[in-house]
């Protein structure tokens, strides 16, 4: 048994969950920047997470949910999955971003585990507040680490793949480090690099 975990928002999927929620209140700007921020390790993502969910307070619940149910998948994301699984690797998807994305893109790509984060809601509308798996700048190589432990796979065997400044702590956990489309601070951490939005790239560089 492999481990491949993927980043989420602009990794399986084809843009930040948060800016498309962010546009339904015309905040897409504003919060776009500060994603941008957080992206190349210019701002704590953590500091950076809460700062932009509390922008979403209010927004409708029902609408958070049909927005993640119909999130753009990257290309090439339908036919990875099924691939690797194909090659011994459980596929997994860590995000810095929500629930509401992730679950239903977990189905529809055939991934076995996602990790992730929730926005709180009550009366129907987001409270502005969050919490989760993936709050902070350590928590995806905390998790990884986690989950090589319960399922004995090293990190020889261990394939991560993702954009961003807080992708690189899980990059630290594997030997076998794709930045996708990414922020140069985490291509400096890569051993893989490709910069084509297509996700089966990624089987021209492994076994």
């Amino acid at each position: 048994m492999k481990l491949a975990v993927f980043d989420f928002d602009s990794t399986l999927m084809d843009g930040e969950t948060i800016d498309f929620f962010a546009a339904e209140l015309g905040l897409e700007k504003e919060v776009a920047e500060i994603t941008d921020l957080a992206m190349n390790g210019k701002l704590d993502f953590f500091e950076s997470l809460i700062t932009r969910v509390e922008l979403l307070k209010g927004l409708n619940y029902d609408k958070v949910v049909e927005i993640g149910k119909n999130l753009p998948l990257m290309p090439g994301a339908l036919e990875i999955v099924p691939a690797l699984q194909a090659k011994g690797y459980k596929v997994i998807c860590f995000s810095g971003g929500f629930r509401v994305g992730t679950s239903p893109a977990k189905d529809i790509l055939g991934l076995d585990a996602d990790f992730s984060n929730v926005l709180h809601h009550k009366d129907g509308v987001l409270t502005g507040l969050v919490g989760g798996d993936m709050m902070f700048d350590y928590s995806k190589g905390d998790m990884i680490q986690r989950l090589q432990n319960i399922l004995g796979i090293s990190r020889e065997d261990t394939l991560v793949v993702g954009d961003g400044a807080n992708d690189r702590s899980m990059f630290a956990q594997a030997d076998t480090r794709i930045a996708f489309c990414a922020k140069d601070i985490l291509k400096k951490e890569a051993n893989i690099i490709i910069d084509t939005k297509d996700l089966t790239q990624i089987l021209n560089h492994i076994k």
